[in-house]
């Protein structure tokens, strides 16, 4: 499984989106500390769920990031 495909899926479980989007940017970073010749190191991701409800956009940031440390 790719590392988008683990992505998206943790976060599907986890969230319950609306929507959903993991964009690989890898291509963007090259030469850039952690960047690997085949990708799959920088990602973008464009989610929105319910369970961002009150949460300030720090909080839904360290969330997305909790959920993805464990990849």
């Amino acid at each position: 499984m790719s590392v988008k495909d683990r992505i998206s899926e943790r976060l599907r479980q986890a969230l319950d989106p609306v929507a959903l989007e993991v964009i690989d940017e890898s291509h963007r970073h090259a030469g850039h500390t952690g960047a690997r010749a085949g990708g799959e190191t920088h990602f973008r991701v464009e989610v929105v769920s319910k369970a961002f409800a009150g949460k300030s956009r720090l909080d839904r940031h360290r969330l997305i990031n909790g959920l993805l440390a464990r990849s």
